[in-house]
């Protein structure tokens, strides 16, 4: 877990209940190959149970013929990574792009806002981590986003003071940059992700860079997330674990804090928990956090053994907002309201998420629609390509610039890509010219085009 040497020696506050979730993990884990004649293929029931393995793994989304025939289809891909180089069905999909995604993390954006108020140098760490930690709940929905296409742009308002901004820099690898800001904090991402097919899984890497600049003190904190599992894709119930270490590093005063996500074993144990450690620049244990990422999280002053300290409890620092009932896409409030185009500034961008026709008909339910916009976007694509390249014209991305830094990630390398600041010049623009607001005008009649910018 990262945890101090002490700590780990005497056992400390988490120890004996790691060592036994540990075990459980080891004992219980098996595989049912033979129920269903491939190998490598592996099927559990994370809610709990003792349902036969057979029967189990015909559970989930898909009819019989329609995972015969993806698995035929799929299975020479094992070991690849299949982030765009495979065609999938709209069935998985959910009606939001990777773009919308990344800013579900902008839900508790108001722990951030803590962390900037708060003098305690660890207490900032325990703010900064939970908000971290509380877009896991959104990202175990099992529905795939839609990749998004070169160009396109996501830009989000009216929640927190925040102004958010992303933007599809590269196809080929398929990369995602973003910025966001408001009175406290600034956030900066470059994301490249990187999968390995499995076979009956899929493992994503998280190669990228996060960085949040508390804006009271000029602290900066760089984020290194854990890598994430999507478990029984075609067989059985599809679900999300992310097990590993997160971590957390003020990278102006080198403290840092270290968290464990707990893998899930058989029948579901271990799964959801987080615990670790906030550590001064001596690599001390200062405040203990435990919790599980789909619920809340909490925190005690610990000693330097890691033990909480005497007359000392553990205080909740977050707690996941209720949930719609009954969701189709497992939604949060949040997530709606990232579709919605309540959250969308004036003039709203025509190379905008929200605006894709597949996505909008695969909001509405029409997924032969969602199918046949789906393939006609990535034709467009494909044809902008060959018309630029023709040209001898390479894509610039407007709101970012690639640098010349290169960092390096547990994952592999990742060219920056960094905010130009030309997105609040132009919406500073907009709001001097007294342009119409989304409400005067039908936005859903734009067309979708992220090729030409289209309202600039």
């Amino acid at each position: 877990m990262g945890t101090h040497e002490k700590n780990d020696s005497k056992g400390g506050f988490f120890a004996a209940m790691t060592s036994g979730i540990s075990k459980l993990s080891n004992a219980m884990h098996r595989s049912v190959n033979g129920f269903l004649g491939y190998e490598g293929v592996e099927v559990i029931n994370p809610e709990g149970g003792k349902e036969d393995a057979e029967e189990e793994a015909h559970k989930g989304r898909w009819k019989q013929e329609d995972r015969e025939s993806y698995w035929k289809m799929m299975h020479k891909y094992i070991g690849s990574d299949v982030t765009s180089m495979v065609t999938l069905p709209v069935i998985i999909f959910e009606p939001m792009t990777m773009l919308q995604k990344m800013a579900e993390l902008m839900e508790y954006s108001h722990l951030l806002d803590l962390a900037d108020e708060c003098e305690d140098p660890y207490m900032r760490l325990v703010y900064a981590s939970s908000w971290a930690i509380s877009v896991y709940y959104a990202f175990q929905r099992t529905w795939k986003p839609f990749n998004p296409i070169l160009g396109e742009t996501y830009e989000f308002t009216n929640h927190n003071g925040v102004s958010f901004l992303s933007e599809q820099v590269s196809h080929h690898p398929p990369m995602s940059a973003g910025h966001a800001e408001n009175e406290h904090f600034i956030y900066d991402v470059t994301s490249k992700l990187k999968t390995k097919f499995l076979g009956n899984s899929l493992d994503v890497y998280p190669v990228g860079r996060t960085r949040v600049t508390l804006k009271r003190d000029g602290v900066v904190l760089e984020l290194v997330p854990p890598l994430t599992k999507v478990n029984n894709l075609i067989f059985g119930r599809t679900w999300v674990d992310s097990p590993g270490e997160m971590i957390m590093t003020n990278l102006t005063t080198g403290d840092k804090v270290v968290l464990y996500f707990q893998p899930c074993g058989w029948f579901g144990a271990g799964r959801y928990e987080v615990d670790g450690y906030v550590y001064n620049t001596a690599e001390e244990p200062k405040i203990l956090m435990t919790g599980k990422w789909n619920e809340s999280m909490s925190y005690q002053p610990c000693d330097m053994e890691g033990e909480p300290l005497p007359n000392t409890e553990l205080k909740e620092v977050w707690h996941v907002a209720k949930t719609p009932e009954n969701d189709k896409f497992q939604y949060t409030h949040f997530a709606h309201k990232i579709n919605s185009f309540d959250t969308a500034p004036k003039k709203l961008l025509a190379s905008d998420s929200r605006l894709r026709p597949d996505r909008y008909a695969l909001e509405k339910g029409d997924l032969s629609k969602a199918g046949s916009e789906k393939s006609s976007l990535e034709e467009r694509q494909r044809a902008e390509k060959r018309t630029r390249e023709a040209k001898g014209q390479s894509f610039v991305p407007r709101w970012f610039d690639l640098t010349e830094e290169v960092t390096s990630t547990p994952w592999g390398d990742l060219e920056i890509y960094q905010y130009n600041g030309l997105y609040a010049k132009h919406r500073a623009d907009i709001d001097s010219s007294g342009s119409s607001s989304n409400d005067e005008v039908d936005v859903k009649s734009i067309e979708f085009n992220p090729w030409q910018y289209g309202n600039l």
